[in-house]
């Protein structure tokens, strides 16, 4: 199966990407949603609503539970529908901006594991999705995007906001379902149900050849599209015929490739069902565990973690596990947090001839710099995530296995779970662990008592301080990578997002608000230009259930370019301020105010904990922390030549 699913671009009425059998459904069914050929407008715009109800709730008994809803006329009966299925129980939010609402149904996705659904109107409105619809696709997140269309008659004759949308997003989606090009009203019932059902089920990557992603339904609507009062309140009267057809009897064909042929080549079958087996690894021979972001269900996380902790302790390897891979703090784990400094001259007598890496790689470059150099024999193992994650060419095809840690474990031929590690495994551990250790008692000295705000000093202090299970995001750029290298390993656990997938900074803020909703309670990290980029998301703090506290590094401007050797000498050679670092000239606390979101200024280190303990105990709050990014860059080279010095003491 591939990828996507653009099945054409201009479809007749029995040519359409439906997926049900043509001819199935009785006559009857359609004339429950269509009008008849001789129907009056007031009818015709009924008949729109009752096909958007229809849709709405098959997607609801499907399990989609929170719809967001931007403005706008095309979309006025996916916005009636919502409007009257929210009384039975369907969680409705708006949004004005249409990248923000695709954010934060992306945040919600993610921490639930569910698609949110994001009904936007035609024309520019879908372009706006893109963005998220990509960290979707790379992030393996559940999303559904529902656009309305005008009708195919509309189509490249001139007529106003009549674009090719269902285009716009095809790269990326798992699949683009397109409806009757007469309108949404002339489909049936049992065409609408099974639609919802095929497009739930690729969002989720439900054992569809794919992980999951965004799916985008796009869906034409003829005119007249606003129903009048009386009209709608009798629909809301009306017997549930949208909902008493819960189930779909009708075939489900497989995905087009709108990706071009050999798309799949590599898909998530790969290591499913290779006949050969597991790609095995030796648990009696030296390795490593590198573990990179977590991108699997939420359902799957527990078997994940005991799947590991079985291969640790028959193996005794060392394990250098990625923040985002929702591994550190947890009891019992041989834990090499420190490995970006550790590896920054790395010692030789930690190398190993075998890897096991879970997932995505970490952000450290110098450890996919020493995974390359060390080659060895690697094995990839993701959680349903077929397409090809190995940037760094060590892991051949037959050695990348799909279907996640547990069920690879199993899979492996004559593993002896109770045996004791061999000594040489258990040896190339303690080297790793006492690394670590020194690298950690290095970095507690050096910040135990800082004269200043700085981005080291908060990332290794917030790690301390945030309590116990209490779920954080970390923006991109220097927030995560802060995080991997500062933060401290014995600190408690905690849940820890970040969208790595593409990542942007797109959505910074609108993410956060949709994890806070769904977990209760988050924390987000971000820097300055990530947070103003998305300014549109503390709109959300009139809706939002759950409590969302934002620390903002204010270094003025792109902190992660202090890192990257761009800077030259002579220093006017090249404005780095302006063609870089960006600095905006902005008080992020206003402006967060001029939303209704309260803010504090951290002035001392020994304010943070005060500062913490206020935002915490409110809905929504801003706590900015200014610091100087040239100090904290040249901070970060300090202690990573202070690191390998401290390593090759005897």
């Amino acid at each position: 199966m591939g990828w996507g699913g653009l099945a054409g671009r201009s479809r007749s009425r029995d040519d359409r990407s439906i997926l049900t059998s043509r001819g199935s459904s009785p006559v009857t069914q359609r004339d429950l949603l269509s009008p008849s050929p001789g129907s009056k407008p007031p009818e015709r715009a009924a008949a729109n609503v009752r096909a958007a109800l229809g849709l709405l709730s098959a997607l609801a008994s499907q399990g989609l539970e929170l719809v967001v809803l931007c403005p706008g006329s095309r979309s006025a009966p996916l916005a009636q529908a919502a409007a009257l299925l929210e009384a039975r129980g369907l969680r409705l939010l708006t949004a004005i901006d249409e990248r923000s609402a695709a954010f934060f149904a992306l945040g919600h996705g993610k921490a639930t594991g569910r698609p949110a659904a994001v009904i936007t109107t035609s024309g520019t409105a879908v372009a706006q999705l893109l963005a998220a619809a990509v960290e979707a696709d790379l992030g393996t997140v559940p999303l559904l995007l529902l656009s309305a269309d005008r009708p195919e008659r509309l189509k490249n004759c001139g007529a106003n906001q009549s674009v090719p949308q269902e285009q716009f997003l095809a790269v990326c989606c798992r699949w683009v379902g397109l409806g009757c090009g007469d309108g949404l009203a002339a489909m049936t019932v049992a065409e609408l149900q099974a639609m919802a059902a095929r497009a739930m089920g690729a969002a989720r990557g439900d054992g569809l050849g794919a992980p999951a992603g965004a799916v985008h339904l796009n869906l034409p609507f003829e005119e007249p599209l606003h129903i009048e009062g009386p009209a709608l309140a009798a629909l809301a009267l009306e017997p549930s015929l949208w909902l008493s057809q819960a189930s779909v009897s009708a075939p489900l064909p497989a995905l087009v490739d709108s990706r071009g042929a050999g798309a799949g080549a590599s898909g998530a079958g790969a290591g499913l069902d290779s006949g050969g087996g597991a790609a095995a690894l030796d648990p009696d021979r030296p390795g490593v565990v590198v573990a990179g972001p977590w991108r699997g269900d939420p359902a799957d996380w527990s078997g994940h973690v005991e799947a590991l902790q079985i291969w640790l302790r028959r193996s005794g390897w060392p394990l250098l596990a990625d923040p985002l891979s929702g591994l550190r703090g947890l009891k019992g784990l041989p834990l090499v947090a420190a490995y970006d400094l550790i590896l920054a001259a790395p010692p030789a007598e930690l190398a190993a001839g075998q890897v096991l890496r879970l997932g995505s790689l970490p952000a450290s470059r110098r450890l996919q710099q020493w995974l390359q150099a060390l080659g060895g024999d690697q094995v990839l193992v993701s959680q349903g995530d077929g397409r090809r994650l190995d940037p760094l060419g060590t892991v051949p095809a037959h050695r990348q296995w799909s279907a996640g840690l547990a069920r690879w474990l199993a899979a492996l031929p004559g593993l002896e779970e109770g045996a004791s590690p061999a000594a040489a495994c258990l040896d190339l551990q303690r080297r790793w662990c006492r690394a670590d250790a020194a690298v950690q008692g290095l970095l507690d000295q050096q910040l135990e008592a800082p004269d200043r705000l700085g981005e080291v000093w908060l990332a290794r202090s917030l790690s301390r301080l945030l309590p116990a299970d209490l779920p954080l995001m970390l923006a991109s750029s220097s927030p995560v990578r802060d995080w991997e290298s500062f933060g401290d390993p014995s600190a408690p656990h905690r849940l820890i997002h970040g969208f790595r997938g593409a990542s942007g900074i797109d959505g910074t803020l609108s993410m956060a608000c949709g994890l806070a909703e769904a977990h209760g309670q988050l924390v987000l990290i971000s820097g300055d230009l990530a947070l103003l980029h998305d300014a549109n998301g503390w709109l959300w703090q009139r809706q939002l259930r759950g409590r969302l506290t934002v620390v903002l590094i204010e270094n003025g401007g792109g902190g992660i370019f202090e890192q990257l050797p761009i800077r030259t000498e002579p220093a006017a050679a090249l404005d780095f301020e302006r063609l870089f670092a960006m600095p905006q000239s902005l008080d992020q606390l206003a402006l967060a105010a001029a939303y209704g979101v309260p803010g504090r200024r951290l002035e001392r280190p020994e304010q943070l904990a005060a500062a913490l303990d206020w935002a915490l105990a409110q809905p929504l709050a801003l706590v900015e922390v200014r610091t100087d990014r040239r100090a904290d860059a040249e901070l970060r080279c300090r202690l990573r030549t202070m690191a390998s010095r401290q390593l090759l003491l005897p």
